[in-house]
């Protein structure tokens, strides 16, 4: 998806809104709380927990919340077990949604998804209906001094592609890898000296769609009332 899209834009000023908030805090909690669940609570050996863990120090979680999510996810605390749901949904003018929620409850969340769709002239569909025109990807953002020689490099740590990207900061390289993969290269990465801005587990479309003015308003309206929902932990999309 290009850096320079209408709806790059608006996704960053909305992460830039969300960060204001305490959903995203309920977000990184239920991120660890799952990983430590079905890893372990050590990320040593628990990967999934290590990059919940640096995502929640990227929005500055505090260390005791990050602790008590642990000890949370490895059994302490009483807490339910909190478990990860992916719902599939159409919006307007060929729009598609994957909709990643964590939640004690799934019938509470399939409910409020569903009643957010209806309410948003979206569209409930069943699993499989819009995920095939995904990829499951990991992707991992560094900001090297050279572009053609982290290209390179990228490559030969295990990346699947790299693309280049702009913003107001300079020239960032955006690299993807298999899910599977994802950890060594973010490794190899690592050792040969690059710093990773960003890494993140993502479901990124084959193709994408371009929205009318009025098609785009539509498609807004129900974003926003799918991502407030507090059992929803990510919103992937097909638009441009």
């Amino acid at each position: 998806m290009s850096g320079h899209s209408k709806w790059s834009t608006i996704k960053h000023r909305k992460g830039a809104q969300d960060a204001k908030r305490a959903q995203i805090f309920s977000r990184a909690s239920k991120n660890i709380i799952i990983a430590a669940q079905n890893g372990g609570e050590d990320p040593e050996t628990n990967y999934s927990l290590k990059i919940a863990i640096d995502a929640a120090r990227k929005v500055n979680m505090p260390k005791d919340n990050i602790a008590r999510a642990i000890k949370a996810g490895a059994g302490g605390e009483g807490t339910a077990r909190i478990e990860e749901a992916i719902y599939e949904a159409m919006g307007p003018e060929g729009s598609s949604f994957i909709i990643v929620c964590a939640t004690d409850n799934t019938n509470r969340s399939l409910t409020e998804v569903k009643t957010a769709l209806k309410k948003n002239a979206g569209k409930f569909v069943p699993s499989g209906s819009v995920s095939f025109n995904y990829n499951h990807v990991g992707l991992i953002t560094i900001k090297p001094t050279d572009i053609e020689a982290a290209e390179l490099e990228a490559i030969e740590a295990g990346a699947q592609d790299v693309k280049t990207q702009s913003d107001e900061n300079g020239d960032l390289l955006v690299i993807t890898t298999s899910v599977a993969d994802f950890h060594a290269v973010q490794t190899n990465l690592t050792k040969k000296g690059f710093v990773l801005e960003d890494t993140k587990l993502s479901y990124e479309p084959t193709q994408t769609v371009n929205l009318s003015e009025s098609g785009f308003g539509i498609f807004e309206k129900l974003y926003d009332a799918i991502d407030e929902l507090d059992d929803v932990q990510e919103v992937f999309t097909n638009i441009n």
